[in-house]
């Protein structure tokens, strides 16, 4: 073969591969803090509209048995990112570090040709506190995880937030959802002409304490008393954002071609009323219903074409594997064990069972779902159980433990084999070297970190630190 012919050939190939890459859908995650089970519209709140979520939920895939993958923050956004269970990637507890060694989806979509963001909320750098902007000097900020652009903060922010523009700190005006949703619809606009697929993360601060709306978005609820009244106006804002991008895809014409997922990172919370979790049981932090299932919807307009609901058990663990199969990304973009499945057979046709359980360990605590039996365990060194099925038991009141003696322990030994699988996950084994290494950092409020200290000065007075920060120097004065 000639050269001229070689070149025919190659340049024939390009012309195949170069549609094929063209058609690899936009992927935008948004996931809401402490958003409860029944806080939409379409499970009909009571005070609650969310007219953005309903249309969402009636154009595409409504998940209504879908888990956050632990009860609280950190850890859930931690299986989003690797698809792996939060206490094997080291995140076990709100607060603590995402480890380097981790295999994410950022990561794994730049290498495939995505061009990728990240906006809101962080929490896996290893600060508590309220967020801050993450500085660019953060070893374990974004863009140490695969994100090319990002405007970020730490943990939870509200109204008229102080943000990070890939370390530049900027004063953003208005609702927190809005800024963020902003920064994530300017990232699609300027990026849609560029042959590339877009793969964005959009993770709100609402409706997270210390609950502060716009006063427009609060009058609606002026009926309701202490502190559900903000609480609920930053939903409202929330909603209307997901709106704002909605439109704003479809406006960019990549709407169809564009994999539009919505879930919360936990489970409601208690002293908020009209009850967040309806009537599940337990809260944020527990792993009952109330502590784990969240709202989820996924829209896709030029795959799901049938929009339904769907009661197949499914979580945030499953995302990065879902993205793995549509996009055909290589068996080793994820670092093994894989916690999550694919839900891509979902998008044409319901699944009459999931055939790998979703299983749970925070904090001591661990459940095991394979619907519709559910085990749990307050200490998962203990050989204390409670079983529940969640068909006839929906808001987990029958404890079958003792009726069901062979289902509890072939569960049992299902759910403490899994957690030794995870407990060699946390020791390292999963990683080439063998070992955690750089070492786990330990968790620690950003305001006393020295890299913080030069921001502390200018920082005293904003409304959402002055309390910590106050806390801080007195605790400060009593040591000296």
């Amino acid at each position: 073969m000639n050269i001229r012919s070689v070149l025919t050939v190659v340049i024939a190939l390009q012309c195949l591969v170069a549609p094929l890459f063209a058609q690899q859908p936009n992927i935008i995650f948004v996931m809401a803090d402490d958003m409860g089970w029944a806080q939409t519209g379409y499970y009909k709140n009571p005070v609650l509209k969310t007219p953005n979520l309903d249309a969402m939920a009636a154009a595409g895939l409504r998940f209504d048995r879908f888990y956050a993958g632990a009860p609280n923050c950190s850890p859930t956004r931690s299986t989003v990112l690797t698809g792996r269970s939060n206490d094997r990637t080291g995140v076990l507890n709100h607060g603590y570090a995402l480890r380097l060694q981790e295999k994410t989806i950022a990561a794994a979509l730049k290498k495939a040709g995505y061009v990728t963001a990240h906006f809101g909320k962080w929490h896996l750098n290893g600060f508590s506190g309220p967020g801050a902007p993450v500085l660019k000097e953060d070893p374990r900020g974004p863009g140490a995880f695969g994100f090319d652009e990002w405007v970020s903060v730490t943990n939870f922010y509200d109204v008229d937030p102080l943000m990070s523009r890939m370390g530049k700190i900027e004063q953003m005006k208005g609702d927190s959802s809005e800024v963020a949703m902003n920064e994530a619809i300017a990232f699609l606009k300027n990026h849609k002409d560029d042959n590339k697929p877009m793969f964005a993360l959009v993770w709100f601060g609402s409706p997270h304490s210390p609950f502060k709306s716009l006063p427009g978005d609060a009058a609606a609820f002026e009926n309701l008393k202490g502190q559900s009244v903000n609480h609920h106006g930053e939903l409202a804002a929330m909603d209307r954002s997901i709106g704002t991008l909605r439109k704003a895809l479809r406006e960019m014409n990549i709407a169809d071609n564009t994999l539009l997922v919505f879930n919360s990172d936990n489970g409601g919370l208690p002293g908020i009323t009209p009850s967040p979790v309806g009537d599940l049981r337990g809260f944020k932090n527990t792993v009952y219903e109330g502590g784990l299932r969240v709202p989820a919807i996924m829209e896709w307009p030029a795959v799901i074409k049938q929009p339904r609901i769907t009661m197949h058990p499914a979580g945030t663990v499953d995302l990065f594997p879902t993205v793995a199969d549509i996009v055909g990304l290589p068996e080793d973009a994820l670092l093994k064990p894989v916690d999550g499945v694919s839900l891509k057979p979902l998008f044409t046709a319901d699944q009459s069972r999931r055939e790998k359980p979703l299983m749970f360990r925070h904090q001591g605590r661990a459940a095991m779902l394979d619907y519709p039996y559910k085990l749990i365990t307050q200490n998962h060194k203990a050989d204390r159980y409670e079983l529940y099925d969640l068909e006839a038991d929906p808001d987990e009141s029958d404890d079958l433990s003792a009726k069901q003696p062979e289902r509890l322990a072939k569960m049992k030994d299902q759910l403490q084999a899994w957690s030794q699988s995870v407990q060699n996950s946390f020791e390292g084994k999963d990683y080439p070297e063998g070992k955690v290494t750089p070492a786990d950092l330990a968790t620690m409020p950003w305001y006393k970190s020295k890299a913080y200290e030069p921001y502390l000065e200018q920082w005293k007075d904003r409304w959402e630190f002055r309390s910590y920060l106050d806390a801080r120097d007195k605790n400060k004065n009593k040591s000296d």
